[in-house]
């Protein structure tokens, strides 16, 4: 069963936002503000992927995603905002958010955009593709590491054990073992060491 939380302010938009993200095996709620979000985060550690608006009362939506980053880290933003110039886009993937959509977009491109997301890649909208941050769009075409095998090995490389990884992140020892080795395939090395190794050399950006 797939969860996931709309963080969007205007009731109308959220209601229509809700109806066409649930499904049989979809469950979806909302927010209309940060303190709602960061509650039923707190209250929900399953949950799959992040909708955020940007316009937000109180905290504003970029504040509230670089909070979600630092105490949620496994779980993916999509970004969706009226605001679609190209800094926004830039501050937002910078802050750690895993996609992008404007809100004139239609609700084929909003789906696409969550799948690819929920598949671990970054999704930016074609028109925003030139001002994703170099190493993401380099991890994007190089087909490397996912944004969940960035994460693993970013504590890996702080020397986390395999469950220190799975708490931090919300994983089962099981599954971080199966990102480690996936990593270990994508930068063509033996062991934890020899992976520190090359993340610490800069020959992959986490």
């Amino acid at each position: 069963m797939l969860k996931l939380l709309v963080i969007e302010d205007h009731a109308l938009v959220r209601e229509g936002l809700l109806q066409t993200l649930r499904g049989p095996d979809t469950v979806v709620v909302g927010a209309q503000n940060a303190d709602e979000a960061l509650a039923i985060l707190d209250a929900s550690a399953d949950m799959d992927l992040v909708l955020l608006d940007l316009m937000l009362p109180g905290m504003n939506g970029m504040g509230l995603l670089v909070v979600m980053r630092k105490r949620f880290p496994a779980v993916p933003v999509v970004v969706i905002s009226a605001l679609d110039d190209a800094e926004t886009v830039r501050r937002a993937i910078k802050a750690g958010a895993s996609g992008f959509v404007p809100k004139a977009s239609n609700s084929v491109s909003l789906l696409e955009a969550l799948n690819r997301v929920l598949a671990g890649e970054i999704y930016l909208p074609q028109s925003c593709q030139d001002v994703a941050p170099t190493g993401t769009r380099g991890m994007m075409e190089r087909r490397g590491l996912t944004v969940s095998q960035n994460r693993v090995l970013e504590l890996l490389s702080q020397g986390r054990t395999n469950r220190q990884i799975g708490d931090l992140l919300g994983l089962t020892e099981g599954t971080v073992k199966i990102h480690v080795s996936a990593i270990f395939k994508v930068l063509n090395v033996n062991n934890r060491t020899q992976a520190m190794l090359v993340a610490s050399k800069g020959r992959v950006r986490i």
